[in-house]
């Protein structure tokens, strides 16, 4: 299968899993993507801020739901969780609806807060409107980006033109990487 068809059979399904799972890089690439015309830029925004969103009301819904005996069991051995959990906590109560708004901006606290805000009184209708709002936001910020580098990294490689693919590649091979390492790291 040549890296075109791959891109155009499985490129929106990773992106909405990406996207639900760990964010920007994914983001970032299927935008570069669009610009090099094997995605469509308004999809790429759209299924990004559904998987922020899908990935956001899931993570809120264990939260709320708090997973019985096994929440703490799943802290203790995760003690870095621990601490941004109650850093999320503790932002939720001073700064309520910017954090709701912002989070997902914020480097270490993406995957936290919207478990912390489960947990929390907040009642579930507001988390799922102000989130809603912020991952249309975040998708829209992160994909006119990504869209952005791809016009200044085609300047670049004008005379390239027969590696775009493999760059692309070799581009979601390193977000992968990435989200990989800091999986291992937060489950070491």
């Amino acid at each position: 299968m040549s890296p075109e068809s791959l891109i155009a059979h499985y490129g929106y399904p990773v992106l909405l899993l990406g996207t639900a799972l760990e964010g920007e890089t994914i983001l970032l690439v299927a935008a570069f993507l669009a610009h090099r015309g094997y995605l469509d830029l308004s999809w790429v925004m759209a299924v990004g801020a559904l998987g922020a969103f899908a990935g956001d009301q899931s993570f809120f819904q264990l939260g709320r739901r708090r997973i019985g005996g096994h929440l703490r069991r799943f802290l203790l051995r995760r003690p870095h969780w621990q601490r941004r959990l109650t850093r999320a906590q503790e932002l939720l109560q001073r700064y309520q609806t910017p954090v709701i708004l912002g989070f997902r901006f914020l480097y270490g606290l993406r995957m936290v807060t919207p478990f912390a805000t489960g947990m929390s009184e907040i009642r579930a209708w507001r988390f799922v409107s102000l989130d809603a709002l912020a991952a249309a936001v975040w998708s829209l910020a992160i994909s006119l980006l990504g869209y952005v580098v791809g016009a200044a990294v085609e300047t670049i490689l004008a005379q390239a033109k027969h590696y775009e693919l493999w760059i692309a590649l070799g581009l979601i091979g390193v977000g992968a990487l990435i989200a990989l390492w800091r999986w291992w790291r937060t489950n070491r």
